[in-house]
């Protein structure tokens, strides 16, 4: 019987959504915690005992979550939170782990804790050590978009974007070494899952950022990071304290 669980999410509306459904499901269930990024997530797995249960977003504010089980142990089975595609979702089904799709549904969530319950799961680190294998070889990302033009359309290649920011809602793309912002039709997350992380990284809920564009890096207050950019130097961009690790190491790998 599931008694206690950790949810590791760092959007706060699907945190408060499974916190929610859980309840529903099984009042008896207890959340132990509800943590944010792979930093916190480390550290309280190291001081706590662990839960019957981890439901784990797969993108966090300070990286992707596989990055925990290199850095320490884990004993409790994993129910992955994820938007990714059809071909990760065939991976999680391939290596027996669950999934659940956002936005959660309840009944998904419950036959995800019944199926835990009756084959009493546990987690299995060459599955994915697999799974990582499978994500890498198999994503590809977008190279270029179709956007409305005049009384047509006209292609604009990936590579010629300098940065991508959001501002009331819409999502706008600056086109590099030109002064001409294109309007894109994807939000923020949709554009993070479909660009190269090797190319691409989002440095806030307001920026993602081409690695090219990048000009300097400076230190900045209380262990953030601020981003000058090639050719736009009036557009200041900022990187919290726990995401300034995972830029460092995107920039030197």
């Amino acid at each position: 019987m599931i008694r206690n669980v950790v949810i590791i999410e760092d959007e706060k509306l699907n945190a408060d959504r499974l916190v929610r459904l859980l309840k529903e499901i099984r009042p008896e269930i207890h959340i132990n915690a509800v943590i944010e990024s792979i930093s916190d997530t480390i550290s309280w797995l190291s001081n706590n005992q662990q839960p019957d249960v981890i439901f784990m977003d797969i993108r966090l504010c300070d990286g992707i979550s596989f990055e925990i089980f290199e850095k320490t142990t884990i004993n409790s089975p994993v129910i992955f939170t994820t938007a990714y595609d059809e071909y990760a979702v065939k991976a999680f089904k391939y290596n027996s782990i669950d999934y659940l799709l956002k936005p959660v549904k309840s009944e998904e969530l419950k036959a995800a804790i019944e199926k835990l319950e009756s084959t009493k799961l546990s987690f299995n680190l060459s599955a994915l050590d697999e799974l990582t294998n499978f994500l890498s070889s198999k994503k590809e990302y977008r190279t270029r978009f179709l956007l409305p033009y005049r009384d047509g359309y006209k292609s604009l290649l990936v590579e010629r974007i300098a940065f991508i920011y959001t501002e009331n809602r819409i999502t706008y793309a600056q086109i590099r070494d030109e002064s001409q912002i294109v309007v894109l039709p994807h939000t923020m997350e949709e554009l993070e899952q479909q660009l190269d992380p090797r190319q691409f990284f989002r440095t806030n809920r307001q920026y993602i950022v081409h690695i090219d564009a990048i000009q300097k890096i400076f230190n900045h207050l209380n262990g953030k990071l601020k981003v000058e950019l090639k050719h736009f130097s009036e557009t200041e961009i900022l990187i919290s304290r726990e995401k300034a690790s995972a830029f460092k190491q995107w920039l030197d790998y």
